[in-house]
């Protein structure tokens, strides 16, 4: 799938590593999803609430499905996250722009997840004109 398609798809996002700084883009990226539509679930170590949501500590502490996990994490951290990813069910990885990682790649295909990296979720949803609101 393209990662138009992948996104288009997806409906619940986690999202790790959302910050709670409005000026960094890994705050203001996923606020821009939630405006259209997407529901957000944060993932971050410290944080109680970031966009109004409860914010779990892993991705294997949410208690629903998600459809796409959202990494905003530097590489060297992307491996575990794409093996707890495949552990809760998700349906496809994507690593922001700026961030790769070929590890993180193999275990999410040989999972079956779908696999996006080195791409900004928000300027996919923009350029495709990806929108979940009513």
């Amino acid at each position: 799938m393209k990662p138009e398609e992948i996104l288009a798809s997806a409906d619940t996002i986690a999202v790790v590593g959302l910050s709670r700084d409005p000026a960094k883009a890994a705050h203001g990226v996923p606020a821009v999803l939630r405006e259209h539509g997407f529901r957000i679930i944060p993932v971050h170590p410290s944080a109680d609430e970031l966009l109004g949501e409860k914010v779990y500590r892993s991705l294997t502490d949410i208690p629903e499905p998600v459809d796409l996990v959202d990494v905003f994490r530097p590489a060297d951290e992307a491996p575990g996250i794409a093996a707890q990813a495949v552990a809760i069910g998700a349906k496809a990885l994507w690593l922001q722009q700026g961030i790769v990682s070929a590890e993180a790649r193999r275990i999410a295909e040989e999972a079956g997840l779908e696999y996006v990296e080195d791409r900004c979720t928000a300027v996919v949803r923009a350029v495709a004109n990806i929108s979940k609101a009513a």
